[in-house]
């Protein structure tokens, strides 16, 4: 068993100076990046936030945790800056004192921790009691000290992908009908009936052949796509027929039921598309993966990608820290949340907004007349005939422009590129929302630890 002890719990148990060497691995803890991090993390406050700290702790009873309330919040911060799997993040906070300073705890070489799951376990447990804006609100109060220019603020949105293969129309259904015939095949099984007959080993061969094909005509897809219906729609009525001829229905277990409605939606949306024939015809709800219900086609616009699968997010960024206005996986305008932006910036830095950077989809008549009623200067290109004469209000304009097109445009290409954004990989949704607020939070706090440590060179100079 791991002997696992927290650094705040621990004295020393030699009188002498120099032999306590701990103390350098602190001095240069301190002096490191996730010194500077730590410095500036609220741990404590996001911790009571999240429910881990409570004056009942020392009456429950069963195994101390190996990690404190503030190290368990430390080890997601950790795990974003890294970019490691839970497998390879437990191997090196094994070996790095560094990062064991960083969470708290103090690993006995001899007797390291082996069970990385208790990684994925705390981060489960972070996302049931996550509350983002909340949780903004105390990050928001201690980085105000080292932020500046607090009544302007930047909006843009962008789209954090999930990790899963590109969605198609067969590969979906092919996905459904493995899916849905082996729960077919585990119910007989455990009635002891035979199983009923289907047309599956044929359509496998024929989806096999359909795949390794590199180009498909309109015709092949149309005659693939009806034979995983047919299929699929056969083998829902089989299990149906099954369960209601042997009473089943009540004894089916979770992990039985949860996909045996989504493949159910599935078959009804997909048997409506391809009776319609319209393939630019537009489902609402429309599910994308049977592992990951919740994703929705997000679409963009964009050249290189015109469709996204994973959660939109609309964030506000004042003097170079972003924060999340709204987060969903459905598909939501903008430009409408131009008005919700300026009551956050409000909500978390007491100041009123002067100055706002937006693109152009956020500049709506609306919300034109809502930033000239509060007296709110915008990046937003005037209407009507170009002017030649230049005044101080087109230099504020064209200066709020180009902080938006680099300092916001590039803040999305630094979460995704250095924090684990460019493809989150997550099982649930709740995690997933997790990494993203964690991703982005540990770009922020990167950031301000950059201006902490050109301060200290400038007082040390």
């Amino acid at each position: 068993m791991a002997k696992v002890q927290h650094i705040s719990g621990i004295t020393r148990r030699l009188p002498f100076e120099d032999l306590d060497f701990y103390d350098l691995f602190r001095i240069t803890f301190e002096n490191s990046e996730l010194g500077r991090m730590k410095r500036l993390l609220p741990l404590h406050e996001m911790a009571v936030n999240f429910g881990l700290v409570s004056n009942l702790y020392e009456l429950k009873r069963g195994r101390k945790p190996f990690f404190s309330a503030e190290g368990k919040v430390a080890l997601m911060f950790l795990k974003m800056h890294t970019g490691l799997s839970a497998p390879k993040l437990l191997e090196q906070l094994n070996g790095n004192i560094h990062y064991q300073i960083f969470c708290d705890i103090s690993i006995n070489p001899l007797r390291p921790l082996t069970n990385y799951k208790l990684i994925d376990d705390i981060a489960s447990e972070l996302a049931d009691k996550l509350k983002i804006q909340q949780q903004q609100d105390i990050l928001a109060e201690a980085w105000k000290p080292y932020m500046k220019d607090l009544d302007t603020f930047y909006t843009d949105a962008t789209c954090y992908e999930s990790e899963m293969r590109y969605p198609t129309d067969q590969k979906l259904l092919w996905e459904c009908c493995e899916k849905a015939y082996s729960i077919m095949c585990t119910v007989c099984q455990r009635l002891g009936i035979h199983r009923p007959r289907t047309k599956y080993l044929d359509v496998e061969k024929a989806n096999l052949t359909y795949v390794k094909q590199r180009k498909h005509n309109k015709s092949q897809q149309r005659k693939i796509t009806r034979r995983l219906i047919k299929l699929l729609g056969k083998i829902l009525q089989e299990i149906r027929k099954v369960c209601r001829e042997h009473e089943l229905e009540e004894t089916l277990t979770d992990k039985e039921k949860s996909p045996m409605e989504i493949i159910t939606k599935v078959y009804r949306q997909q048997k409506n598309h391809f009776e319609n024939d319209n393939p630019r015809e537009s489902i609402p709800e429309r599910i994308v993966s049977v592992s990951k219900p919740y994703v929705r086609p997000v679409v963009r616009g964009k050249e290189v990608k015109s469709v996204e699968f994973g959660a939109k997010c609309n964030n506000i960024q004042v003097d170079g820290i972003s924060f999340i206005e709204k987060l969903s996986f459905n598909a939501f305008n903008e430009g409408t949340r131009l008005e919700h932006c300026i009551k956050m910036h409000k909500r978390l830095f007491k100041v009123d907004a002067k100055k706002i950077g937006g693109d152009t989809g956020y500049a709506s008549t609306a919300n034109r007349n809502l930033c000239k009623e509060l007296g709110i200067q915008t990046s937003f290109v005037r209407r009507g005939c170009p002017t030649k004469e230049k005044n101080g209000k087109d230099h504020v304009r064209q200066e709020l422009a180009r902080v938006r097109a680099t300092a916001m445009e590039g803040s999305f290409g630094t979460q995704k590129e250095h924090y684990g954004m460019r493809r989150i990989k997550a099982r649930k949704k709740k995690t997933e929302i997790l990494y993203i607020f964690f991703g982005i939070h540990t770009a922020n706090v990167v950031h301000l630890a950059g201006r902490l440590a050109e301060q200290e060179q400038v007082k040390a100079a």
